[in-house]
């Protein structure tokens, strides 16, 4: 019989993958997720499928596309396709989630999590919000200590350290953990709010990130910064020229949750892999989130944007030895959400769906497949703006922009500009690269309800909904084999 591992899955929401210590960011601090992935496998190329919460978190629980789920920006829908969870239990996992639910309809709708101990920030009777209105009944509720819920305004959180969100869901976690039975594999799930705003930090952390030299935001050449808003744009606008003092606190909110996170981990990581050894099974640790945060790159804030601060997602993977997983592994392999399902499944004997779109990385963290796939597909529909949506392809290296509401197109060479601050489109000397982007999107886009393509060229302006009316297979044949799997 197949040993199956204990597996704990850490979902932070909008935090980018540039914000760890192991990825070299030069002032957040976060060594028990940097102990996670250096001794386990960093994956600096990983991406959000449709970096909004609601398809980014379907595709998680999918493992499929979002052209597949028949869900490509941001809208609910309920999921008609077997769920991760749903399939480990039903393979002899005991199932559990705190924190965050996974965003989809209907909200009591648990999806495979036999147990949950559900906390958001915004959901007026979930049981966090029941928890801070019994510890803490004259602060009306977490709106009575948060100004937005969306926005870049940062201010400490104003309650004990154990009141916050983070802490509570931490808490809840390791509750879980405790009460789990040791007879039985365990799929725990600790999904956080943080660092999605609002950024509420303890104080000690917001306080500590304004003494540092805060990174500059990434400053695009092609971005148009006077037609920009700066003062009295909406706290929670989507465009804005965040700078100064308001960039400064914005990104000392963010930073300082994630620190807080990361402090909180070190026993819920330390008591789980003990939960697992005692038990005798093997144990797999796994950090990722639903997208990423622009933090003021580029003239953006929030999220549904291809550029790294958005699409580029942390994904961190540690076992036990019995897994056989190299330790140490840096990984430039262009992977993504839907690489969870399958990944997971395959650790625990479990059949993946035929309908999946993702990968089992197994064979990649053993060092038995140097590749996972030659490119890497995402996209959004219209969520803020019209001009917002996108589809992007990247190998890695280069990264390939469409907007379909005008034919814009953008190419970056992520090597030689991590920042995306020189967009290479319309350089002579990458007219090639560009091409052959183009044609792979096209053949990606075949099929497609939109029209998006007629087979010779890229036609912008079709409708670009969020959801398929008939969410079955809608884009181009992408076999597991065959590297063409989207993300």
């Amino acid at each position: 019989m197949h040993n199956q591992p204990d597996i704990l899955l850490i979902m932070p929401d909008q935090m980018r993958g540039d914000c760890l210590s192991l990825a070299g960011h030069p002032v957040v601090r976060t060594p028990v997720l940097d102990e996670v992935g250096g001794q386990g496998a960093h994956f600096t190329r990983a991406y959000s499928a449709c970096p909004s919460c609601i398809p980014a978190r379907r595709v998680l629980l999918t493992g499929q596309c979002p052209a597949t789920g028949g869900m490509v920006g941001f809208r609910a829908a309920p999921v008609k396709s077997p769920t991760l969870p749903q399939l480990l239990r039903d393979g002899g996992y005991a199932t559990r989630l705190a924190g965050r639910h996974m965003h989809q309809e209907p909200y009591g709708e648990p999806y495979g999590y036999e147990e949950q101990v559900l906390g958001s920030c915004y959901v007026p009777d979930d049981d966090y919000a029941r928890f801070l209105d019994r510890h803490a009944p004259h602060v009306g509720g977490i709106r009575g200590v948060v100004t937005s819920f969306n926005g870049w305004h940062a201010r400490p959180w104003p309650l004990p350290e154990d009141l916050h969100p983070t802490a509570w869901v931490s808490a809840q976690a390791r509750r879980l953990l405790a009460a789990a039975p040791a007879s039985q594999p365990l799929f725990l799930t600790a999904s956080y709010y943080a660092p999605h705003p609002p950024l509420v930090p303890p104080a000690w952390y917001l306080d500590y990130y304004l003494r540092q030299p805060l990174p500059a935001a990434a400053h695009g050449a092609w971005v148009d910064w006077e037609r920009l808003p700066a003062a009295g744009a909406p706290v929670d606008a989507h465009r804005v020229r965040l700078e100064g003092e308001a960039l400064r606190l914005a990104q000392a909110g963010y930073f300082g949750l994630i620190h807080q996170l990361d402090d909180q981990l070190y026993w819920l990581a330390e008591e789980f892999r003990h939960h697992a050894r005692a038990a005798g099974r093997p144990w797999l640790i796994v950090v990722t989130s639903d997208h990423g945060e622009m933090l003021g790159d580029h003239g953006y804030f929030r999220k549904c944007e291809p550029y790294e601060g958005s699409a580029r997602i942390p994904l961190l993977i540690q076992g036990s030895p019995e897994l056989g997983l190299r330790p140490g592994l840096v990984s430039r392999q262009p992977v993504g959400l839907e690489d969870v399902m399958p990944t997971l499944l395959d650790a625990a004997g479990l059949a993946c769906p035929p309908r999946a779109d993702g990968v089992s990385l197994l064979p990649h963290l053993r060092g038995e497949a140097p590749t996972v796939r030659p490119w890497l597909h995402a996209e959004h529909s219209p969520c803020y703006s019209q001009d917002q949506a996108f589809h992007m392809l990247t190998d890695g290296r280069w990264k390939y922009i469409w907007r379909p509401h005008d034919g814009g197109e953008q190419l970056f060479d992520l090597d030689a500009d991590p920042r995306e601050e020189r967009d290479l489109a319309a350089a002579p000397r990458h007219g090639t690269q560009a091409c052959h982007w183009r044609h792979v999107l096209m053949a990606r886009l075949a099929g497609r309800p939109e029209g998006f393509t007629d087979g010779r060229r890229l036609l912008p302006g079709r409708p670009y909904p969020a959801l398929f009316a008939d969410p079955a297979r809608k884009t181009a044949p992408a076999g597991r084999d065959r590297g063409a799997v989207s993300g």
